[in-house]
């Protein structure tokens, strides 16, 4: 009887343990969540926020390749904490699993974007590509357009310095700049397609 007992007790504080919950959410790994993932693509002002409360979701999420510039999703998706981190990598995330709705963003405030950004290690990248006469923020997802002829000859010198920089990754050059950042909106001629720069800001 009393080995009966003290098995009991046992089950019973294993049955109560808590399973470990990550991040500001207090999230268990591999948890389903609802998301709410911003119309602002790669911005600074770009948020992720859990649904319903409307929060911050404090990761990013991972995977989402369907996803467009200029629609506000909401999605369901997967919390994954790594065991062993990626050097330098966060810690825990979202990874994507499907779309609940898709609805264009009918605003046109502009937002900044960054056109350096640093890696660790690695250092700074100039973000931005080039294909024939355009130029891209994201390759294949988000082209940048520009609102008159001086943006586009900013755009160029960027451009110049960037193929100057990959060029000479074996001495690790620099950037011409400690940062760039551009002021942006959705272009309405390239709807979910591009961002139409309207201001490009140099810090030396």
């Amino acid at each position: 009887m009393k080995n009966l007992f003290i098995l009991f007790i046992a089950f019973a504080f294993v049955s109560c343990k808590k399973e470990p919950v990550y991040g500001p959410l207090k999230l268990k790994n591999g948890q389903e969540v609802e998301l709410i993932v911003d119309h602002r693509y790669g911005a600074d002002q770009e948020q992720l926020l859990k649904f319903p409360e409307n929060i911050d979701a404090g990761a990013y999420i991972g995977g989402f390749d369907q996803r467009e510039p200029g629609y506000i999703y909401h999605v369901k998706a997967r919390f994954k904490r790594d065991e062993v981190p990626l050097q330098d990598g966060p810690e825990y995330g979202f990874v994507f699993e499907k779309v609940i709705s898709k609805v264009q963003y009918k605003g046109n405030e502009s937002f900044s974007i960054q056109l350096i950004t640093s890696y660790v290690p690695g250092g700074p990248v100039i973000r931005l590509g080039k294909t024939g006469s355009e130029y891209s923020f994201i390759p294949d997802k988000i082209q940048l357009t520009f609102a008159n002829s001086t943006i586009q000859n900013e755009l160029e010198k960027i451009w110049l310095n960037a193929q100057e920089v990959r060029a000479n990754w074996q001495s690790h050059q620099q950037p011409k700049w400690k940062a760039i950042k551009a002021t942006v909106t959705h272009d309405p001629q390239k709807f979910g397609k591009a961002y139409l720069v309207q201001q490009i800001q140099f810090v030396d």
